[in-house]
Formats: C-alpha cells, structure tokens, sequence
C-alpha cells in the first residue's frame, strides 16, 4: 500500500510543479491572476500559415481558446481551425494556437470555451456541441474576431560564426520560397547590396535549423537580418537580386518584409555548451556546439580530469559542417549508470575524413579545438533515469509516436491522457507500448487502448519493469509495480498536443452485402467516409471503391449505413476511410476528380482508415433469421407509428448523415448565440 501511495504522490507532484509549466511554455502563455469574467483579446496579425496568436484570454473555471474561420456564423463546429491545451483557471497571454489546416487570408475568431465535463479534452466538435461549449455573456458567446493574412515568419538567434555560414532558427513560408540573409544596411534602402546569401528552395511548410551558405562574408561582428523571400516566378531558383526585385519578393506583414535580426560574433574559437539533463545513460544531448572548420563534440566522463584522455570518451557526435549547431543528440559507446559528470568536448578533423579517429590514432589526428585557456569543454551533471520527447502530431486517434525515448533498465513507455494533471493517475493511461530494453528507441508506436475522437494533450512516461516480466502491470497492480522512472523525486514525462482531424471505428460484421456499417466517425470539418476494398492497400486508389455515405457534417457520426456501388458476395476485408469536403459542394467527387477534390484526411502522414473483416449473409441465415423474426412479433403488432415513437424514446442509434443528428439542436442554439458576438465584436473592429 505505501509504494501505491508513494506512487500516487510522485504523479501528482510532477503535474503540479513540471507539468503545468511545460504546457505554458510550450504554448507560449503567460499565467496570470484568476480574473472574475470570461475574456478573450484577439489582435489583427499576419502568420505563417501554421499559428495565430490570441492576445489575452481570461478562463474563470479553466477551458480553452479555440479559433474559428469566418464560417463561424453558419456552421459552429466546422468553423473550429484550432485549439489551445487545457488551460488552468486564470488569464494568459500570447496563446499559441496551432491550425489544424493552412490558415487563408481573411477573419478569424477566438473564443472562449468552457470545460464542462472534466475530463481536460476539447470536445466541442466531437461531441457535436453538446459538451465543452463557449462561456457566454450578455446573451453571447465570449469572443474577438482579427483580421488574418497569410504570409511568413522567420526567427534567427544571436550566434557565432566563422564568417562563411549562419543558422536561421525557425521558417514559416505559407507558399514555399526562400530565407535571405541580409547585413544592415538593408534598413538604409541598400535593398540588393546588402544581401550576403540565401537558402535553398523551402516547401511551403515549417522549416528549422536553416544553414545559410554566406556569398559574401561577414568579417566583424555585426548585425543580419533572415528575410523571407517567395518564389513568384515557381522555379524553385532564388532571383531576386538578378531580376532587380522583378522576382522572388520578400513575404510581407502589412507593407514591411517579413524579417528577424540576429547579433553575429565572427570568431575561429570553438564554444560548446551541455546543460545539466536526465539521461537513460545511452545518450546525451548538447546544446549548442560552434565549431569553425568542422568536426566533432566527443562526450568524456570526468576521468578525463585524471588524466585519462582515451578510456575517458565515451561517445562522438557524427560529422558536423564547419559553423554553429544546436541540439546535437550523442549516442554513448559505453552507456553510464549512475549519476555523474559528462563533458563536452569539440573535436577538429584534422585528416579531413569526416570520420572521428582520435582515440583509434592515440591522439594523432582529430584532436581537440582550443582556446586561450587550454581545450574547449563544456561539463554538466547526468542524473541516469530515463528521457523522452514527445512531438506535436496528428493522429487518427488510434496511435500516437514517441520521437525517442531512453530507459536505463529497460521497461517501457505509457501514454496518459491530461486527466493526470487532477490525480487520476491509473486512470489517465490510455496506452502503452510493448516491453523495451535498455537503450535508446526511436519512433515508438503506441496503439491507444480506446480509439480517440478528440485533439487533446497526451503525456508520455516511461516506467520500470520492476517485476523483470517485461509485461506492463502498473494499472492493474494499482502501482505495485512498473511504476515510473524518476528524476529529482519526479516521475521523468514530456507532453504534446495531438491533433485528431478524423476517427473510424468499424467492427467486423455480418452483412446483406448491399451495404455495410461504419460503427461511428469523427470528422472535424465534415466530409464523407468511402469503403473500399482491401485492393485499395496495393495501390488501387479508385478502382478500390465500393461505396460511399452521405455528406457528414463536422462532429461525431455512429452508425453510419453505407450503400455499396459493387456489392459483396463472399467474406473480404473493407477499409472505410475519412475523406474530406473540399470544395465545399457536400457531393463526393473524389473519383471523377481523380483525387484533386474531396481527398481523404491525413493523420501522421497516411489517411485516416480503418478495416475489419465482412461476412456475407447466407440464404439459410436470411430464412432463420426471417422465422424468427416472425415469431417475434406474433401476439400485437406493431405499427409504424408505434415503432417510430418507440425508437425516439429509446433513444435508438440513427445515421447521423445529415443535419438532425444528435447535437443538430445544440448547435442551432449556439449559432443564435454565436452570432449576436459576432455581430459585435465585428462591429468594434
């Protein structure tokens, strides 16, 4: 009972003290003082095309800031484009609210949301408005609308560099083009002069740790400026300077160009630095490492302060590009396994191999960078534990993916939901993954135990297999045993915000083989659910289809009946799979558009699918089923009014594939409301 209890207490201190921060650093919030009314600030601004940034809002009993498009006023659920993480009651600001589609140019509204059933998830949509609606005010909902424009955002931080090369941190291009790197003087009007290098062409998309090639070098410290470029004319070729501003213009926020500054040291002194970290001990991150010509950072345990330059290294990063890195992952030859101190150390590559051979040549070759005060090193403490880091990601509610997680003793990783935050620390786990050595492991799949239909933060925890039988039982031994790896007395975590854009649940069934059931569908902006046939897996994108529902408007479906074009007359595998409306007409034409419209959702880059096993009906199980069914209704029968009655205050499952299904009358309730804020908050602008 006490290792229960003890448990139970370490699960709670972590979501006190760590958790809730790194939800508000990583959503960019700034906790204020509980304020007594619910409200929202939502200034106009120009993004990327990923994030829009809510000024201000405040949650009296905690909730959400979701972002609606301007369909807002028609269509409550399908308007939603994003959402923030469970917010604690209280005031924030600078909210980052991650889109789930590209934003376009035009008004967007953030609002208000409550949490009305507890459970820290937002399900405004998935419930089809009935749970986690917006707070409301004088007969409205809590809102601000802003005027949006899609372009680009660029961020670059202060570094060293040798001259020849720099890193832009983060770029956002709405259309895909080019980050250039400008000296000072382009604030002077020196437009092309100041020019010193550009990137390779950028898809459109999110972009880090860009490596800028300088054409003209930079030879004392000084000030650059990353600018965001487009690509006008599509050849993907920067020319801009040659086209004299023809081409390639810079994105622009308003009338300005997209840009950031950066303070630039031009130095030929290698730097690195390592921050004290919880480790696996198979491997270790350093932040930052600056090395002029190229090279390695070695990683030696603090033997090395005893003389031992060979048997001290413990591990080498890979090649690095003469310039600055950051964030450079190092795998430890010989893993530690207890708590110590690491050292970072830069190393040359003398012989110009790429290939890190000082221990092998007894220091003959790729020795270490130095400085005035003797050999470049950088020291931090290692508690050995475990690590993992877990993304932002889309998912189809299934599965989730751990980028990488580090366990010293081997045991495995579980997946909590945000209900760990109120203690529900047995109850939170929502999967976990199958049994892990001691080691490092990338991109661990881990199928959820219910399928998800809603977007909400997961936390990943890896535990301990405390009892050696490489079976996960800390549920069920109510924390007995497997319970999680620690650090500082805190159970070692790291939380992300999944997106769910669509969900299926189909179940294997019997059928007439004229249609099939499709057990319920999440589609967060509508659209259909096709069946196809299991050709569908071998690349039969088209000819695999065999039917087809309904429109399905944004939200929750169960149930769903759909007609097949080609009936089935023996036993196959069907994948139903969640296609989206684009074009906005509420009629499939993904076929006949030969996929450019109405194209299926995507969640951790493959569609959104599902597939089960369908059994056809036999004739002798249709005439059984048929004489039964007569003796079932032998004494009164009943008539079609009867039934109708019946099943409405049965509550029977219907097909929800059009605008009556449950929550339809929610959800004319909330546009009322919806639209009286709208029509105010528009009017202030």
């Amino acid at each position: 009972m006490g290792q229960r209890i003890l448990t139970a207490l370490i699960a709670l201190t972590v979501v006190t003290s760590g958790l809730a921060g790194v939800t508000a650093a990583e959503t960019g919030t700034e906790r204020a003082q509980q304020g007594d009314a619910a409200s929202v600030t939502f200034a106009n601004q120009t993004t990327g095309g990923d994030t829009v940034t809510v000024d201000s809002v405040t949650l009296p009993q905690g909730g959400y800031v979701t972002v609606h498009d301007a369909t807002l006023g028609d269509d409550a659920l399908g308007s939603v484009a994003g959402t923030s993480q469970y917010l604690e009651p209280g005031t924030y600001e600078n909210v980052t609210v991650t889109l789930t589609d590209e934003a376009s140019a035009g008004t967007y509204t953030a609002m208000a949301h409550q949490e009305t059933d507890g459970d820290r998830t937002y399900e405004f949509v998935a419930s089809n408005g009935q749970t986690d609606g917006p707070y409301t005010a004088d007969g409205g909902a809590v809102v601000d609308s802003a005027a949006v424009s899609v372009s680009a955002s660029v961020s670059m931080a202060d570094q060293p560099t040798t001259g020849d090369s720099v890193v832009v941190d983060r770029v956002v291009l709405s259309e895909g083009g080019f980050v250039t790197v400008h000296d000072a003087s382009v604030t002077e009007g020196a437009v092309f002069e100041s020019i010193r290098g550009t990137s390779t062409y950028l898809e459109a998309g999110v972009h880090e740790d860009v490596r800028v090639e300088l054409d003209d070098s930079v030879t004392e410290n000084t000030t650059l400026v990353p600018m965001a470029h487009r690509d006008t004319d599509g050849d993907e070729t920067y020319t801009f300077d040659t086209s004299e501003g023809g081409a390639d213009g810079p994105y622009t926020a308003g009338e300005d160009p997209v840009v950031d500054t950066a303070a630039v040291t031009v130095t030929d002194t290698a730097t690195a630095t390592m921050s004290d970290q919880v480790t696996g001990g198979n491997a270790v991150t350093v932040d930052s490492v600056f090395v002029p010509e190229g090279g390695f950072v070695t990683i030696h345990d603090s033997s090395l302060d005893d003389g031992d330059t060979f048997d001290s290294v413990r591990g080498t990063s890979m090649y690095l590009e003469p310039g600055y890195h950051t964030d450079v992952r190092v795998t430890l030859d010989s893993a530690v396994t207890n708590d110590t101190s690491l050292i970072a150390m830069p190393h040359m590559d003398t012989d110009g191999d790429e290939s890190y051979t000082f221990v092998e040549s007894s220091g003959g070759a790729d020795g270490p960078y130095t400085n005035s005060a003797g050999i470049v090193t950088d020291a931090a403490n290692v508690t050995v534990s475990a690590s993992v880091s877990i993304a932002d990601q889309s998912s189809d509610g299934t599965t989730v993916v751990i980028d990488r997680v580090d366990v010293s003793e081997g045991g495995f990783v579980a997946v909590h939901d945000a209900t760990l935050n109120d203690g529900a620390v047995f109850d939170s786990v929502v999967g976990h993954s199958d049994y892990l050595d001691a080691g490092v492991h990338e991109n661990v799949s881990v199928t959820l135990d219910e399928r998800l239909t809603s977007g909400q933060t997961l936390i990943a925890m890896p535990h301990v297999d405390s009892d050696g039988d490489e079976s996960y039982t800390f549920v069920e031994s109510e924390g007995g045993a497997d319970g999680p790896y620690t650090a500082t007395g805190d159970p070692v975590v790291d939380a992300a915000s999944v997106t769910i854009p669509a969900s299926l649940g189909f179940e294997s069934q019997t059928t007439d083989g004229e249609s099939v059931t499709v057990d319920s569908v999440t589609l967060q902006d509508g659209g259909f659910v096709t069946v196809h046939d299991a050709s569908v897996t071998e690349g039969a994108v088209f000819e695999s289809i065999r039917g087809t529902s309904m429109y399905l408007g944004p939200g929750t479906h169960e149930n769903v009946t759909v007609t097949l074009d080609q009936p089935i007359s023996e036993e196959t595998t069907l994948v139903p799979m969640a296609h989206r409306d684009t074009d906005g007409d509420e009629s499939y034409s993904f076929p006949e558009s030969e996929g450019s419209a109405d194209g299926p959702y995507v969640a951790g880059g493959a569609p959104v699918v599902a597939s089960a096993s369908v059994t056809v009906q036999t004739m002798d199980d249709g005439d059984m089923d048929q004489d039964m069914g007569e003796e079932q209704m032998t004494g009164e029968q009943m008539t079609g009014e009867q039934m109708t009655a019946e099943s409405m205050t049965e509550g029977t499952d219907v097909n929800t594939t059009g605008g009556s299904g449950p929550g339809f009358t929610v959800i004319v309730a909330l546009l009322a409301v919806v639209a009286a804020a709208l029509l105010a908050a528009r009017s202030q602008q």
